[in-house]
């Protein structure tokens, strides 16, 4: 009777111990578990946080983008238009129509991005136009610089982090005016030949421009705007200075 007393103790001792070395096990895994959970949950935390200041970070960089085109168009529009007279003063009438379409132009522009920053809530910056005037010669060589900028550095980054920010007015805006800063330089190259060539009443002596992008035709339009789709019954018709 004694042996069978002993026997069932150091069984259920031997139970007991194997019990516990198992709970021990399984508390340990849960401490093992729970720091990489959290670290889990801090990595995503940690990257939804970055995605919100990336996007807010993207809409900083667009508001200051439009406010810096807005700017920039509205001093193209002033210079524009003093270059304008400058031509007409030395006998350029045709290039002295150009500078007054484009003047109209980039003051389309200029317009756009303003009515984008007011829809956002964004204040309207104040612009003192910086420029000089000086022979037509030397202002269509200005002129292609300005808008070369704009095409090759200027529009393309500023279209990039309209995107970012996912701003579809800006995107708009800005497209219009990178797609008639294209048009704008060519017309400067050639009237800049024209010039050099003393063949300026060989250009253009009326020129029309788009009221929705600011795209500028020295010649027929097509029955819509190439850029907006704006009827060309509603495009703006210069042939005086």
């Amino acid at each position: 009777m004694k042996k069978n007393i002993l026997a069932f103790a150091i069984l259920a001792a031997a139970a007991w111990t194997l019990l516990s070395a198992c709970g021990d096990i399984a508390n340990s895994n849960a401490g093992l578990q729970a720091p990489e959970t959290a670290k889990h949950g801090a990595l995503e935390k940690e990257e939804s946080n970055k995605k919100a200041l990336g996007a807010k970070d993207a809409k900083i960089a667009s508001i200051k983008n439009l406010q810096a085109a807005f700017i920039g168009e509205t001093t193209a529009s002033a210079k524009y238009a003093a270059y304008s007279k400058k031509a007409q003063e030395e006998g350029f009438t045709q290039i002295a129509l150009l500078f007054k379409a484009t003047s109209a132009s980039e003051k389309i522009h200029a317009d756009k991005h303003r009515s984008v920053l007011e829809e956002m809530g964004e204040s309207i910056p104040e612009v003192n136009a910086e420029y000089r005037v000086k022979s037509t010669q030397e202002n269509l060589t200005d002129a292609i610089a300005g808008e070369s900028y704009e095409i090759a550095t200027m529009y393309p980054l500023f279209l990039t982090e309209a995107n970012a920010a996912d701003n579809q007015l800006a995107i708009t805006s800005l497209n219009y005016a990178y797609r008639t800063e294209q048009r704008h330089k060519s017309m400067y190259e050639k009237a800049l030949l024209a010039v050099q060539n003393k063949q300026v009443n060989s250009l253009s002596s009326e020129y029309f421009v788009c009221p929705t992008c600011g795209n500028t035709y020295d010649a027929t339009p097509p029955k819509r705007c190439r850029i907006s789709m704006t009827d060309s019954e509603r495009f703006v018709r210069i042939t005086t200075v």
